[in-house]
């Protein structure tokens, strides 16, 4: 993957700890020989984040909150007042109430399911919005993250999958609107990961241990593998890939029921 994003710059929204998918994705770009910038949101999160972006090179981070216009916005100025261009944007933001990922998704509240359709699938709008004049002169690419639990059902995942059925959507949406003008869309979607944000969910431990046993790989998605895939969307390899769902879950996607050791 050496330098397979040499010269290229970009912006990398959502990293928790080391062990989040998009710290996987930062890993792997740096790797490749890209430039990085960062958002955390809240002064916690970027405590964790500043030597984890360190250890990458990179000395911009910015406060965001993707529910705010305002802090978007001026997020997005700070990153253009430091580069007029840029080559791509992570999106790795989704969130929902703990309490609404157990149980049945016929409870969902009517505040959550706001909330949780505004942070995990709205906000890509909004940052495709004020990524957009950053792209016009060299395209770009968008990516985001999503899980098979948009189109499938997976217990406990709730509210989360019908917003990552609203991503997926949004994906396709805005691949149409600035393909013409040299700008991706596109979604990697990895199978469960042990992450701060997959923990959240109720049984997270067992449908990781399924995915595993299942899987015709036998083995869920490591970052490494996902960060890889993310290189390849953003490099020049990705040049006519727009609009797709990639999957990482070591094909988990395309079984009808588990393997005959585990019925």
């Amino acid at each position: 993957m050496s330098d397979l994003l040499k010269g290229k710059r970009g912006l990398i929204m959502g990293v928790a700890n080391e062990r989040s998918i998009a710290w996987g994705i930062a890993k792997a770009m740096s790797e490749a020989g890209a430039e990085l910038a960062f958002t955390y949101q809240g002064e916690a999160f970027g405590k964790r984040l500043e030597p984890l972006a360190a250890s990458v090179g990179s000395d911009f981070m910015v406060d965001v909150d993707v529910t705010d216009d305002a802090s978007l916005d001026a997020a997005f100025d700070a990153l253009a007042a430091r580069w007029p261009t840029i080559d791509f944007v992570v999106h790795a933001i989704a969130f929902s109430d703990k309490s609404e990922l157990t149980g049945r998704f016929l409870n969902t509240s009517r505040e959550n399911f706001k909330h949780s359709l505004d942070i995990s699938a709205y906000s890509f709008i909004e940052v495709a919005r004020r990524a957009h004049p950053l792209m016009i002169e060299n395209g770009g690419t968008l990516l985001t993250l999503t899980y098979g639990g948009s189109n499938r059902v997976v217990p406990n995942y709730n509210v989360m999958g019908v917003a990552k059925a609203a991503l997926e959507s949004a994906t396709r949406y805005l691949a149409n609107d600035l393909g013409p003008e040299g700008i991706r869309v596109n979604a990697v979607s990895p199978g469960p990961m042990k992450t701060l944000a997959g923990a959240a969910i109720g049984g997270a431990r067992k449908t990781y241990k399924h995915t595993d046993q299942n899987a015709p790989l036998r083995s869920n998605a490591t970052l490494e593998a996902v960060g890889g895939t993310a290189v390849y969307l953003c490099s020049e390899a990705g040049a006519c890939t727009t609009g797709e769902i990639i999957r990482v879950d070591g094909g988990f996607h395309v079984l009808g029921m588990p393997q005959p050791d585990h019925l």
